[in-house]
């Protein structure tokens, strides 16, 4: 399949650049023999990228973002002739750790507990940072990990100590393999819906009715497990991941019952960030 033809599985610009650009890669990893690599890649890019992968049959890749269940992964695309030497866990990979690193933020003892993931994504923003530079951002009581390209390391180091949260910070690099995985944080409430569809789960969770909540999902701002849905009748199922562009992402849960009127009390689980 040519290029034409792949072009034909996105609309969006952002998705046609990041498509030749990812092309752009496999033809120089095949040409030159030599391993290429992207950014950051969120859910939704991942699965774009995959799709690409798949049709034109290309086997020798890893998204990997510096932990088994890291959201935001980078993919490296592999030379056939390396990819079969990749015998050693990716946190301890050489190439791997050539690409990414690890920025740790140490709070002093009056603000621990003070900043959440949004206060370090728009600290390392305001630096001029991209987001598609830096990986997951994890959150510990006494600072944070946030997982970079290598090669913007020396500057975040440089830098943070211009931003009047982290004034008294301490900054130090880290290997990924150092880094310190921390739990996600959930919180779980229930909805009240006459039927498991997208508009009605989006209308629940957001507070507002439901031709608001069909309003949200033709202007593609809600994904299914990452892909974007425009369908309002659209099923959803238990295990689900639904994100709503602008308000988080949420996990569908089990059925816990049913009322007599036959609507369906549903577990919601929301990602704090």
């Amino acid at each position: 399949m040519d290029k034409q033809e792949l072009m034909k599985i996105c609309t969006k610009d952002d998705d046609k650049i990041l498509i030749a650009k990812l092309l752009d890669k496999i033809q120089f990893v095949s040409q030159r023999n030599q391993i290429q690599f992207t950014h950051f890649l969120d859910g939704y890019e991942q699965k774009l990228a995959l799709k690409v992968l798949q049709q034109v049959h290309y086997k020798t890749y890893i998204f990997f973002g510096g932990y088994k269940d890291a959201e935001r992964k980078m993919l490296f695309l592999f030379p056939e002739r390396l990819f079969d030497l990749l015998h050693e866990p990716f946190e301890t990979n050489k190439i791997i750790q050539n690409e990414i690193q690890v920025i740790s933020i140490i709070l002093p003892n009056d603000l621990k507990n003070t900043y959440h993931h949004r206060d370090y994504l728009s600290g390392i923003m305001k630096l001029g940072v991209k987001r598609e530079k830096a990986g997951d951002i994890l959150v510990r009581e006494d600072g944070s990990d946030i997982i970079v390209q290598t090669d913007i390391s020396e500057y975040l180091l440089s830098n943070l100590h211009e931003l009047t949260r982290f004034r008294k910070s301490k900054f130090i690099t880290k290997s990924i393999s150092e880094l310190e995985i921390v739990s996600i944080r959930m919180e779980d409430f229930t909805i009240l819906v006459p039927q498991l569809r997208l508009d009605t789960v989006v209308a629940e969770i957001l507070h507002t009715s439901r031709t608001k909540a069909n309003e949200v999902i033709s202007s593609e701002r809600i994904l299914v497990n990452y892909e974007i849905k425009t369908k309002n009748s659209l099923s959803i199922v238990q295990g689900d991941l639904l994100t709503i562009r602008g308000k988080g992402k949420y996990k569908i849960g089990r059925i816990v019952s049913q009322t007599s009127k036959g609507k369906l009390r549903v577990e919601i689980s929301k990602y704090v960030s």
